[in-house]
Order: structure tokens, then C-alpha cells, then sequence
């Protein structure tokens, strides 16, 4: 496994290493040893799964302190953009975001730390997205930041004629209009 840095610090895109063969394909997607010795100390305790089809963006979504949510994130079948958000109002990437492809074919896995938000748009016709938390889900705490905020000018690599977003998510708050920190 190779660990990639982004613009972003502890922001990291993951490289597994993957043993292929005429029978297919065998890798580590997660190995709580190696991710330690690289930095990655979180102790993960569900799995999420999503499935969605050509078009639709999931986001921008967060959880915020004490209940902030790591993300560990790869697709499982098809291709999205990864996007993180940074959100540490006291770091120098702040409001800065970056956009990764993950996809099923390249294996790629994206490690989201606290204080980011986080969406995807998905590239291929279907996609089916398994990302791990470190954190429960805490209704009380889930905060969110519309799609396509101007400050933030994420391109999702969408027609806007075929974007579909939960109408939960269009009324979602501008970037200039957070209140919450971390």
C-alpha cells in the first residue's frame, strides 16, 4: 500500500497493493497495522454502502464535534468523484477542497479526516460506494453544504441537466453561512 498526499494536509488518497493473477485480483482494502504506521489512527466502527445511479451527488454532509466522523472511502462497482472540503477554521487549507476519482477499477481509497466535509458525484451509469466511520450517526450533529456553493466552485464533472440531488441536500446551507466550526 502506498499512501499519496493531497494539497491538503492529513488528507491522504490510498494505493492498495493489488495481486492480480489469470484468476483476478486479491488486495488489503484495509489493514488497521499498516494504515497505524502511517499515520492513520482511527479506530473504525461501521460500514456504510450506498448505491446510486449516473448523476447523482451525495453532499456536501458532516457531522460536527463531539460526534465528527473520519471516513475511510473506496467504490466497490463504477466510478465517482471524491470530494473533501476542508473545514478547520484554523488551517491554512481552509475552504479549500480536493477531488479525487475512485472507481472500482482503480482500487483508489480516499481517507477523510474530521473537520472535512464530504460528497461525490457519481461518473459511471451506478456506482456502489462503501465508506467506513469512525463515529455513529448522530442526527443532532449532521450538518451539511450546498452542492454547488459558489465560494467553494466544485466542478463535479456533471452536466447540470443530469445532476439529481435529495431535495434534503438542496436546501442545505451556503459556505459563507456556516456557523460551526471545528
Amino acid at each position: 500500500m502506498t499512501i499519496e498526499k493531497t494539497a491538503i494536509e492529513d488528507l491522504v488518497i490510498i494505493n492498495p497493493t493489488v495481486f492480480e493473477d489469470s484468476r483476478g485480483y486479491f488486495f488489503e482494502a484495509y489493514n488497521q497495522a499498516k494504515f497505524h504506521e502511517n499515520g492513520i489512527n482511527y479506530k473504525f466502527i461501521q460500514d456504510n454502502q450506498s448505491f446510486s445511479k449516473r448523476g447523482v451527488i451525495r453532499g456536501l454532509h458532516l457531522q460536527i464535534n463531539p460526534f465528527a466522523q473520519a471516513k475511510l472511502v473506496r467504490v466497490l462497482e463504477g466510478e465517482i468523484l471524491d470530494v473533501a472540503v476542508d473545514l478547520r477554521k484554523n488551517s491554512p487549507t481552509y475552504g479549500q477542497h480536493v477531488s479525487v476519482v475512485l472507481s472500482a477499477e482503480n482500487k483508489k481509497q480516499l481517507m477523510v479526516p474530521h473537520g472535512f466535509a464530504h460528497g461525490f458525484s457519481v461518473l459511471s451509469e451506478t456506482a456502489s460506494v462503501l465508506y467506513k466511520v469512525d463515529q455513529l450517526y448522530h442526527k443532532e450533529s449532521e450538518r451539511g453544504i450546498r452542492y454547488d456553493d459558489p465560494t467553494l466552485a466544485i466542478d463535479w464533472q456533471l452536466d447540470p441537466a443530469e445532476v439529481i440531488v435529495s431535495e434534503k441536500d438542496l436546501v442545505l446551507p451556503g459556505f459563507k453561512d456556516i456557523d460551526w466550526e471545528f
